[in-house]
C-alpha cells in the first residue's frame, strides 16, 4: 500500500508555474535496470566500477571498457520505462516550464517520451572519439574493439562522464538555472551524495522552492527538503499525476 501523501504537495504543485525535477538511479531501478555500483554480476563481478569508467582504464585496456559498456547497453535496451517515468513525460504539459534534470545515462526519460532532457551525466548510447571528444553517430562500421573514430583513427568511447572528469559546464548552468527559477523541485531516487547534482537541491531551496524527496530510502537531503515521500517512484509520481487536475 502507498504512504499516505499529504495535501500541501497537489496543493503547491496546482499552484506551480515553474517545476524541476531531479532524478537518479532509483527511478531506473524500477524498470529493472542496477544502480551503478550493483551492476558487476557475470564475468564482471570481480571488478569494480571505479576501476572500468576512468579515463585511465580506457588508456590501459580501451577493449575491457567498452565490452562492459556494451553490456551495459544490452542491459538497458531490455528494460523499459516505467509507470515513474511515463508520469514525468505526461506531467510537462501541466506546467508553465517543466524542466527535467537526470544524472541517469540510460535515455529512459526519452523513450518515455520526456523531451529536451538535461542529461548531466551524459547518455549511455552516444560515443564520442576519445581523443578529440568529438560526438559521432550511433552507428560505427568498424570490425575492432573499440572501434575506431573515422577522422582521426583513435579509439570510440561511450559518451558518459567518467570518475575524474568533470560535468559540462553548460549543462550544469542550465540545471542550476531550472531550480533557481522553479516554484517546486522534485528529487527522485537520487542519493544525494554525488556533486555537482547533489548540490542542486540547496540552490532551489535557498531560492524559495518547495522541494520535495522521493526516495524510499533516507539520504542526506533529508533535513533539507520540505516534504521527504518514503516510496517508490513510480506509484508516487503515478499518483501525483492522477490527481493534479
Amino acid at each position: 500500500m502507498m504512504i499516505e501523501i499529504p495535501k500541501i504537495l497537489l496543493e503547491t504543485l496546482r499552484d506551480a508555474k515553474a517545476v524541476a525535477v531531479l532524478t537518479g538511479a532509483g527511478i531506473s531501478a524500477e524498470s529493472g535496470i542496477p544502480t551503478f555500483r550493483d551492476a558487476q554480476t557475470g564475468l564482471w563481478a570481480r571488478y569494480s566500477p571505479e576501476d572500468l569508467a576512468t579515463p585511465q582504464a580506457f588508456h590501459r585496456n580501451p577493449r575491457m571498457v567498452w565490452e562492459w559498456y556494451q553490456w551495459r547497453r544490452q542491459l538497458v535496451l531490455e528494460a523499459t520505462p516505467n509507470a515513474g517515468h511515463l508520469a514525468l513525460a505526461a506531467m510537462a504539459d501541466r506546467f508553465e516550464s517543466f524542466r527535467l534534470i537526470t544524472q541517469n545515462v540510460d535515455g529512459l526519460h526519452q523513450r518515455a517520451g520526456s523531451k529536451d532532457v538535461l542529461e548531466l551525466h551524459g547518455n549511455l548510447f552516444r560515443n564520442l572519439c576519445f581523443r578529440e571528444g568529438i560526438e559521432l553517430g550511433p552507428s560505427l562500421d568498424s570490425p575492432e574493439i573499440p572501434p575506431r573514430c573515422p577522422h582521426c583513427g583513435g579509439p570510440i568511447r561511450p559518451g558518459v562522464i567518467w570518475f575524474g572528469e568533470n560535468v559540462s559546464e553548460s549543462l550544469y548552468e542550465e540545471s542550476l538555472e531550472a531550480c533557481r527559477r522553479a516554484d517546486v523541485l522534485l528529487v527522485i531516487g537520487t542519493s544525494g551524495l554525488v556533486h555537482p547534482a547533489a548540490g542542486l537541491p540547496a540552490k532551489a531551496k535557498q531560492a524559495g522552492a518547495f522541494v520535495v524527496e522521493i526516495n524510499p530510502e533516507p539520504t542526506p537531503l533529508n533535513t533539507l527538503v520540505d516534504l521527504s515521500l518514503r516510496d517508490k517512484s513510480g506509484s508516487v509520481l503515478a499518483w501525483i499525476l492522477e490527481n493534479l487536475s
